[in-house]
């Protein structure tokens, strides 16, 4: 068992202020596989400094420069993907055939790296020059779910602006943030770019939204815990980005494929044990079509091979802790008691296992749009099927939320479905299970936050404007630059 005793600050590895240390516990096993140090407010203060005092100079490197760098982390990256891969499966309990959570990063890091070099931080409006500039020190919040791609998708495009970072990681996975540290000190980046303090959320979290010296913070996790980080962060008047809960509904048209429908939901839905924000967990088809949709369900979930995340073979693995068991457990127990048809699932351990954090998958038909299974975010492999007589009833349940990260659509009329997905007050809607991509934004209406991520709208959260008035008569000396 390793101990890890090191936070990462102005490019080397330090000794954070406390004795405290927090135990990693294996989800498949209840073993503890390591332990960390935990860092506080005065590191928060420590790694707020050093990124302050690179800004001065990293503000002011090329597109070009910060590129060169960006290809460094790609390449040191890419030498540690298996181990990032097994690290994940151990602390997380994300199965190593899910390559989403491993290779997905590498993406976004050249999405920024091609954006960073066409991208137009100055331009000219009538006589005034409008800058682009870095908005300064950030600090970086991400959760345990998507313990790589979250903080990767957040500091590569700070880094890309010109800014500086200080990140923590979740305290539930914070080893692959501490492999992600080693990757940055690998490439090279700037002493104080890259700054790495983990502890608990309510000390080190609370510590740099506060903090005076920190100019942006950008969160990723559950609601309540964001409208604490606005909260905090607002004494200071600081930039936030917030990417919070949500509650995803997938309106299935009588039109549709409905066996292509519901496969595609169950797979999407229970993906990373269903620990996604934008999981599609309630799926709304027409009164008709409920019987035939519900057969598909349960056949898809039937599938899935649930074990070991260490085991290529397996699909689903465990929930990541043991509160988040708990919980999905609670909801599991709220539908049946609340009068769900339960389809397939339920409590309890699945068949054949007697340890680790294993949830059955679970499909609940008859669902009621005040159910709590229907209203609440769980956060795990549990469907909430609801039927509904005109598109005007699935639109007004799907948009009875007060989320609005993600939402889908699957229909055989493009024209007349494209109306349907305009509906649908939420920040991405896939139409027929339309994959996403690295290049557009990622955001959400209402309660699911604010601010939008990766591409260019990504790139923009770590920019302030300025306008430069009385440049009209040099323009044509100015245009090597605009």
């Amino acid at each position: 068992m390793k101990h890890y005793d090191k936070i990462y600050i102005g490019g080397e590895w330090v000794t954070p202020s406390t004795n405290n240390i927090r135990e990693i516990v294996n989800p498949t096993t209840g073993e503890v596989i390591a332990t960390t140090c935990q860092g506080n407010a005065i590191d928060v203060d420590r790694a707020a400094h050093a990124a302050r005092a690179a800004f001065e100079s990293f503000s002011k490197s090329t597109p070009v420069e910060r590129a060169e760098i960006i290809d460094r982390i790609i390449v040191a990256y890419e030498k540690r993907t298996e181990e990032f891969s097994q690290t994940i499966a151990i602390e997380a309990g994300i199965p190593v055939s899910s390559k989403a959570q491993v290779h997905g990063p590498l993406d976004h890091m050249q999405v920024a790296k091609e954006l960073l070099l066409s991208y137009p931080f100055e331009r000219r409006i009538a006589e005034t020059v409008v800058r682009r500039e870095a908005v300064g020190v950030t600090a970086q919040i991400s959760p345990w779910n998507w313990p790589i791609q979250t903080p990767v998708i957040k500091f590569i495009y700070a880094l890309a602006a010109g800014c500086t970072s200080v990140v923590k990681p979740s305290d539930n996975s914070p080893l692959c943030a501490l492999l992600l540290a080693e990757v940055m000190h690998e490439a090279e980046v700037p002493p104080g770019v890259f700054n790495l303090v983990v502890g608990k959320g309510y000390v080190v979290g609370e510590a740099m939204a506060s903090h005076p010296d920190i100019d942006l913070i950008s969160f990723t996790g559950s609601t309540g815990a964001g409208a604490r980080v606005a909260e905090t962060a607002a004494r200071t008047i600081k930039r936030t980005s917030l990417e919070l809960g949500g509650k995803s509904a997938n309106i299935v048209l009588p039109s549709a494929d409905i066996e292509k429908a519901a496969r595609w939901n169950i797979q999407r839905c229970f993906f990373n044990t269903g620990q996604s924000c934008h999981a599609p967990s309630r799926m709304l088809v027409h009164r008709d079509q409920l019987e035939e949709a519900l057969g598909y369900l349960a056949d898809e979930a039937a599938k899935y091979v649930i074990g070991d995340p260490s085991d290529p073979s397996t699909t689903l693995g465990p929930a990541a802790n043991l509160a988040q068991f708990e919980t999905i457990q609670r909801y599991i127990q709220s539908g049946i008691d609340e009068g769900a048809r339960l389809v397939c699932g339920g409590t309890g351990l699945p068949e054949g296992l007697t340890q680790g954090l294993f949830v059955r998958p679970t499909v609940f038909a008859d669902v009621t749009p005040d159910m709590a299974i229907s209203r609440e975010e769980i956060f795990g492999p549990v469907l909430s099927v609801i039927t509904y007589e005109t598109v005007d009833e699935a639109l007004e349940i799907a948009n009875d939320s007060i989320f609005g990260l993600g939402g889908y659509v699957f229909g055989g009329n493009p024209e007349e479905d494209y109306e349907v997905c305009s509906a649908l007050r939420a920040g991405r809607i896939a139409y027929n299970g339309f994959a996403t991509n690295s290049l557009t934004p990622m955001g959400g209406y209402k309660q699911s936050g604010i601010g939008r991520s990766m591409g260019v709208f990504g790139l923009e959260e770590y920019l302030e404007i300025k306008s430069v008035y009385g440049f009209g008569e040099h323009a044509s000396s100015l245009s090597s630059i605009i």
